[in-house]
Formats: structure tokens, sequence, C-alpha cells
């Protein structure tokens, strides 16, 4: 079980950092909502470890670390990964799933671009279908179908997410976009980084990534009625208040450079009660067929790793390698400043 003070120390980390999810959470039952907390404090300390340090390959070592003692039975002295390790050890978490989350904060500390859109929905899977994935672990649920609904939501989250932040990503010299659309519209990667202007063709990319985001938000509602009857508002609230952004960016002729999409408490409270609504018709309403629907092949990996139970895998070579080149890394960063630091003297 989650000590007392380390769930009060999650759910404040959630308050103030995460306020759609926080909004979404308090439709999920206590036996759900509690672990998810934790579970998004943990996530949410990792990704702003790797989002907010300079020093990104040392973030990520340090993670990878602090992981390891999780698994372990030997979790850090904090409140995140004591409580990380308790849901580690009540639901048996396959390693695989935050390793999926690591690798994918691996990619950003490595400043990676992706030249398709099957690249950026391989990084969305890894940094927001593994939470997906997670979260159903949370609920018991390990049927492969239920899950490739979840993970189409989170990839649909974090197209989300991408589409609402490319002014915020090109001021820290960071896309997302994938590649070859910037290709066909004749725009230099570096020269937008270097003064992002919304203009109609980049606006026209971030519609194609709200249109893909729409189709994975329709397709994962037939999922929602997989999971427990007292989850399934909850989830539905996260979908909408989500898609909600999506609508903003929509309202905004999708200039997410000039400005923030953002979404007030009065259209969370009302997404909210269409989630009630919503997960009441679903107890009367036939399963839709789109549960059956094939995963993306991004996400198929998370699909398996979640579906087979509690595995303890090793890491795979992908995520090996990602994390030896972010070592070396260090090491020549080490170097260097060891180097400068006899310079001086």
């Amino acid at each position: 079980m989650i000590a007392a003070d380390d769930l009060e120390h999650c759910r404040e980390a959630i308050r103030h950092g995460s306020l759609s999810f926080h909004a979404a959470s308090k439709l999920l039952p206590a036996r759900v909502r509690d672990p998810a907390l934790a579970l998004y404090a943990f996530c949410r300390l990792a990704d702003d470890e790797v989002d907010l340090k300079a020093e990104k390959a040392e973030a990520v070592l340090r993670l990878r670390d602090r992981l390891d003692a999780v698994y372990a039975g030997r979790p850090n002295d904090a409140a995140p990964d004591r409580a990380f390790a308790a849901i580690v050890e009540d639901f048996e978490m396959p390693r695989a799933l935050p390793d999926a989350l690591l690798e994918g904060l691996a990619w950003d500390a490595e400043g990676r671009r992706y030249q398709t859109l099957s690249g950026v929905r391989g990084y969305s899977a890894r940094v927001a279908s593994a939470v997906g994935a997670m979260m159903c672990v949370l609920m018991r649920v390990r049927d492969a179908d239920a899950l490739a609904r979840a993970c189409d939501l989170g990839v649909a989250m974090q197209l989300t997410n991408i589409a609402r932040d490319v002014g915020e990503d090109a001021l820290e010299k960071r896309i997302y976009l994938p590649l070859d659309w910037l290709e066909e519209a004749g725009i230099d990667v570096e020269a937008f980084l270097e003064n992002p202007k919304p203009t109609k063709a980049i606006r026209m990319m971030v519609k194609r990534l709200v249109m893909e985001a729409n189709r994975l938000y329709i397709r994962s509602e037939a999922g929602v009625g997989a999971l427990p009857r007292r989850c399934r508002p909850g989830i539905y609230g996260a979908r909408f208040i989500y898609a909600g952004i999506g609508g903003q960016l929509t309202a905004m002729g999708y200039d997410s450079i000039s400005a923030r999409a953002r979404t007030s408490k009065v259209q969370k409270i009302g997404w909210l009660g269409q989630s009630m609504l919503l997960s009441a018709a679903s107890m009367i309403m036939p399963r839709s067929a789109v549960l059956y629907a094939q995963p993306l092949t991004e996400v198929q990996f998370l699909v398996d790793a979640a579906a087979a139970g509690p595995v303890k895998s090793s890491r795979s070579d992908a995520l090996i390698s990602v994390l030896s080149t972010l070592e070396q890394r260090r090491q020549e960063q080490r170097a260097q400043r060891t180097g400068q630091r006899v310079e001086m003297s």
C-alpha cells in the first residue's frame, strides 16, 4: 500500500503539475485514483527531470538508476519513488512499460527528430501510451483489445500536446512535427526554429495533427466500455478534456505559435458531466466492433507487454543502445568539464 504521506505528496504534485489529469482523476474510484496519482506523479517527475534540466543525458541516466532501484525493491528515499515502488509490487507492473517511457525521454535528451508521422506516433507511444497501458494495469485490465484502445488514447493525447506546443517547442529549438511535412512545404527546419511563424503551411500541419488525434480519440472510446464500470467516467473525462484542447486550437485557426490553447474550468466541468452521461449509456449500449481494431503498429509492443502480465523482461536492444549513447555523452561532458577546470587552474 502507498503510505499516506507519500500519496499526499503525489496528489499535490498533480494538482499543480497536470490540471487536466487532476480534473479527470476526480471521477475515478479511490482504489484506482490513488495509485493513478502516484503513477502520474512519478511520470511527471521523470518528464520534468529531463525537460527542465540542462544536462539531459545525466537526468535520463539518473532516472534509469531510480527505476532500477524501484524494481529491486529499494526505492530512493523520495515520495514518488516509494509510491511507485508500492504500485510495482501491488499491481505487478511489467518493467517494459516504464522502460518505454524512459526510452521516450532518452529520445528527448538526444534531441531526436522524426521523419514521418509514424515516427511521431512511435515517440507518442513511449511517452504517453505507456502511461495509458500502465493505467489499465492499475484497473486490473490485461485484455489486449482494451489495451490497444488505451494506447490509441495515449497517442491522441500526445499528438494534441505536440499540436498545442509547436511555438513553445520551437523556442527551445525542439520540433516534433514530421520532417517530411516540412520538406513537402519547402520549409527549412533550422530557419523555422530560428524564427517560428504561424504561416498557413504550419497551421495546416497543426490541423493534420489535431485531425489524427481526433480519429484516435474516437477509436479509443470503444475501449472505455471494456473497463470496470466505475473507471469509465474518469477515462471519458480525460478523453474529452484533452480533445477540448484540440477544439481550442481549431477555434484559434490552428495557430499554436502566437498563443497557447487553454481550456476553462467551466469547460472542464461540462466535459466531466458529459463523461458521466456517456459512462451511464455505455452500460446499456452494445459493445462496439471498433474495440477489436488492430493496434497501431507503433504501440503493439506495449499491448504485448501489458497483456503478458508480470513478466520481468530485460531491457530492449533499442533502449540499451540509446542509454549507451547517453552514457558516452555524459562521460564526454565530464571529461570536458575536467579539462576546463585543469585549464583554468
